[in-house]
């Protein structure tokens, strides 16, 4: 940014050197001024510069303080405010002058707003995506707020005690209701996610049933799993009825036995998916289906599905992700290096 400002000044810097020299060799000053693109005003205040100044005074200076105003908050009180942020990043610029005022600092809401500003943590989440980074970039104990904060911030966050060590370790499912198309009634996705890789998978479908479940898994993951050479040994899901009832009965339950793949739930009454299949459907939605439904007509599921399996394409194969031990890669890069690991695990096991 810096360079190339003092590029832009040292062009128009030589333009007004040059507007000088023309005006000097014509010896008409209207003339060099119309010729250059400059009003005769502009001329005598370039000349004037010049000659007080020399060639510096040539060079456009950029308008307004370049010294913090004289009441702007100290060093001190910023970083009291910064830390506070850091701590409750929920609380408003009231209460938080409010407190930082109990412990004897003397600050303002608009105070507070100004800090706050220039660090660029004006809005909630701003604050709590602060509170995120720094929890990876620096761990620190975390207090009980904090924790409830960032579960309900990042839901990858609350399923940080999963455990997934490589590439098939912990597989995990949901149901979600995309919309209702005209004529056809609600469609359903069927997401699977990779939990070590965040590798995803997903089918459309207009019924909430085991059999969807079946499929998506025997026609969708376990051929790509059994291409890599990599097994599947847990798959997690919450406790609906798609996927859970009679081991000797359910099609889901009998489907995962016969595949020899341990099936496990969430630890709750109701429905309730875990935090990396929350986060891959806040982002289909986000970056897929509210956009997709905006510039498209769909009047089949299958021209529904036909888009999503483009966008997983992207979403595994070239979008990079920032979730914890992505590191900014792919999932399928991840996917395919966690791939040895399992094949470290099960020649250990053998």
């Amino acid at each position: 940014m810096t360079t190339t400002n003092t590029n832009v000044s040292t062009k128009a810097a030589r333009r007004k050197l040059n507007l000088l020299e023309l005006a000097n060799e014509l010896s008409n000053v209207s003339k060099a001024c119309k010729i250059m693109g400059y009003s005769r005003q502009q001329f005598y205040e370039i000349r004037r510069n010049y000659q007080t100044f020399g060639a510096e005074g040539l060079v456009d200076r950029i308008s307004g303080a370049t010294n913090p105003h004289p009441n702007r908050l100290s060093e001190e009180l910023e970083k009291a405010i910064l830390e506070y942020s850091l701590t409750s990043p929920t609380h408003g610029s009231v209460r938080v002058a409010q407190q930082l005022n109990l412990k004897g600092h003397r600050v303002s809401s608009g105070g507070v707003r100004g800090v706050w500003g220039r660090a660029k943590l004006l809005t909630k989440h701003q604050r709590l995506l602060r509170l995120d980074q720094h929890l990876k970039d620096t761990p620190i104990e975390l207090n009980e707020n904090q924790v409830k904060l960032l579960e309900r911030f990042n839901p990858e966050y609350r399923d940080r005690h999963i455990q997934a060590d490589f590439t098939g370790d912990l597989v995990a499912m949901d149901t979600f209701m995309v919309g209702t198309l005209k004529g056809i009634g609600r469609v359903y996705l069927q997401t699977v996610i990779d939990c070590h890789s965040r590798y995803a998978w997903g089918t459309l479908h207009t019924s909430k049933m085991p059999i969807t479940a079946v499929q998506t898994l025997n026609n969708e993951v376990l051929p790509f799993f059994e291409e890599h050479n990599v097994p599947i040994k847990t798959i997690l899901t919450d406790n609906g009825r798609e996927y859970c009832g009679r081991e000797d009965q359910h099609p889901f339950e009998l489907f995962l036995q016969l595949e020899d793949i341990e099936h496990r739930t969430t630890r709750v009454r109701r429905p309730q998916s875990n935090g990396y299949v929350e986060r891959l459907h806040k982002t289909l939605l986000d970056e897929h289906f509210r956009v997709a439904g905006r510039t498209n007509f769909y009047e089949t599921v299958q021209e529904m599905d036909k888009d999503l399996q483009v966008y997983l394409n992207f979403y595994n194969t070239e979008r990079t992700h920032q979730g914890r031990n992505m590191n900014g890669r792919t999932p399928y890069q991840v996917f395919f290096h966690g791939c040895r690991e399992s094949k470290l695990d099960q020649e250990e096991i053998i």
